[in-house]
This record gives structure tokens, sequence and C-alpha cells, in this order.
């Protein structure tokens, strides 16, 4: 990508504006922009910015344009569970049992995303739900109906990062910031029945026009007060992060010690590599307590990238469990 157009898709993820045109707001941005900086460059229209982004949600770059809503927010609990399933890698004959398990949670709208892991745990997979006994429902009907076992639900005690925007070098830095040191993670916002339907709309697919929101009867000042408020990260594009070059990634797992933890993690969220940190609890045959999502483009930059991860932590024992397969990734639909 060329620089101006390295913003664009940036902001098409980040910024996408929430305006009654948006594709014309972006084209006035990357102009002005691009006069500041003195490119002499052609300016971008709306209809050009507008094809681009069709372009990329037609070749599947980008899964959605919507909103991404941070579930505590809404009231929702939301878990990464660890489990085994018998697998040919695991020794198993063949991978009829994970085929199974795969197919079982394609088929559960409360699991948002499902990979299996080069690990002897080897699928991990997210629930969200209204409370903890529904998420423990879900599990419990896998363990019931698949060859789940040993399943592990994973709370995160504490996130130090989450970004899915991916730019053309690598992911952005954008994160959260870290909590004060025994702060409390925000709890739910009141919510009306008009604020739960305008949640439930923008958790979809804008519509393709150069009118989305009126189009997709969206309140503009709903949406305003959502972000502002934190109930919603961000508005923008949602990729498939291998059609967008970063076919490789691992989950970086480490064990860092208690005093040590908000350092490792503060250094972790500063990687444009890493999209999500959290700390979580270990268990038994998992010592790590710290989680981070790496991210790169090959084989060789991912290494590259963990290692440097685990030298900004401080070098503590650690795990990459490198994604072997992507069995399932949605949105959460809020308030279906």
């Amino acid at each position: 990508m060329t620089g101006r157009h390295d913003r664009f898709f940036r902001l098409l993820q980040a910024e996408f504006p929430l305006e009654e045109r948006p594709f014309r707001a972006l084209a006035e941005r990357l102009n002005a922009e691009a006069a500041r900086d003195g490119e002499a460059v052609e300016p971008f229209s709306e209809e050009e910015l507008f094809a681009k982004t069709e372009e990329l949600r037609d070749s599947g770059t980008i899964r959605r344009i919507g909103g991404v809503y941070d579930s505590a927010r809404l009231g929702y609990v939301s878990r990464l569970v660890a489990g085994r399933v018998p697998s040919a890698a695991a020794g198993a004959p063949d991978d009829s049992e994970l085929e199974k398990f795969a197919a079982a949670v394609l088929e559960i709208p409360a699991i948002t995303h499902n990979y299996v892991r080069d690990h002897a745990f080897n699928v991990w997979f997210t629930v969200v739900a209204e409370s903890e006994e529904k998420i423990r429902a879900v599990v419990d009907g896998l363990l019931a109906g698949t060859a789940l076992r040993d399943a592990r639900v994973l709370p995160a005690t504490r996130k130090f990062k989450i970004d899915t925007t991916m730019g053309g070098v690598a992911g952005t830095a954008r994160g959260l910031p870290v909590p004060a040191e025994g702060a409390p993670e925000p709890g739910p916002l009141p919510l009306s029945a008009s604020d739960r339907e305008r949640v439930r709309t923008a958790c979809g697919d804008l519509p393709r026009t150069l009118t989305p929101f009126a189009d997709a009867g969206l309140d503009l000042a709903g949406l305003r007060a959502d972000l502002a408020s934190g109930r919603m990260r961000r508005f923008g594009a949602v990729l498939r992060h291998q059609k967008a070059g970063f076919a490789k990634n691992a989950m970086l797992c480490l064990d860092v010690p208690e005093a040590d933890l908000v350092r490792a993690g503060e250094a972790l969220a500063r990687d444009p590599r890493v999209s999500h940190c959290y700390a979580r609890p270990p268990f038994e045959g998992f010592p790590f307590d710290l989680y981070a999502m790496v991210h790169a483009r090959s084989d060789e930059e991912l290494e590259r990238a963990l290692a440097e991860a685990v030298e900004a932590a401080g070098s503590p024992a650690h795990a990459a469990l490198r994604s072997v397969r992507e069995l399932k990734k949605t949105s959460f639909a809020f308030f279906a």
C-alpha cells in the first residue's frame, strides 16, 4: 500500500466517520492531510473510496463494517475456554472427533471464535453470554455432546490491550489504557429499548451505500454516545486477518511473577504486532498468567515478533501456541 492508501485502510477500521456520508468525510480528511503534508497527489473522491471499500468487501478482506462493543458494558460476560479434543496431530487415528466438535461449535451463536493451536490444550474458543451460568451451560453441553475434555473457563483478570485493527505494516498500537492498580473493571451502563435496538443493528454489517447509516436506520447521535461512553470500542471495518496479509499468528502465553505483571503487560501492549493482551489465571498443566495475540505476515516474521515480545516481557518462561486452523470467527450479535 502507498502511504495514503495505508492511512485510508487504517481509518476505515479505526475511525470510520459517524457521519451521514462517511465516504465523503473520509475523502475530505485524507485530502486535507495530503495538502497539509505537501503531497502532490490526485484528491480522493467519495465514490473512489466507496469503490475501494467495496473491493475489500468483495475480496473477503473486510468481514463487516459495524460497531465493536464492550461486552461487559452491555451486561454480558465473555470468557476464553481451553480444552482438548482428539486429533491426528495429538495421536488420534484421524480428525473425526475434531470435525464433530467444530460442527457443534458452528451451531452455537454464543461462541464467536474457535481455533486449533499446537499444544496439548489444542482447542481455544470464546463464549459470550448474559451470565457465568449460561457460559458454563454452553461448555457443559459441549463436554456432554462432543469429545471435548478438560475444558477450562478462563476470565480476564486484567486487560492491557484490545485492538483488532491492522495496518499496512502491522497492527496499530491503539489499545485499552491499563486501569490503576486495584481499580475495578467498568460495569454495565444503563440501556433503553432504543439503545438495545441500535446496538443490535450496529453489530451487523452496514449497507453497501453512500448513506449507510440512514439506510440501516441507525441513529448517529446514539452511535457517537456509545463511542464516547466506552460502550462501543470502535466503529469500522472488521477484517479477516489472513485476507489482509497477516496469515500467521500465535497466542503467546507467559509465566510472569505477579510483581512484574503490569510492567510486562504494558510492554506487550505497546507492540503494534500484538492485538490482544490479558492477564488470566494459570491452571494445572498450564502455568501461564499473561496472554498476548501476536500477528505477522510470514513464519519468519512471526518468530521474530515472538522473540522480541518475550524479551520485552522480561524473558519469562513461556509457550507460543501457533494457530493451526481457524474453525470459527464471527461477531457476537448482542440483544439478537
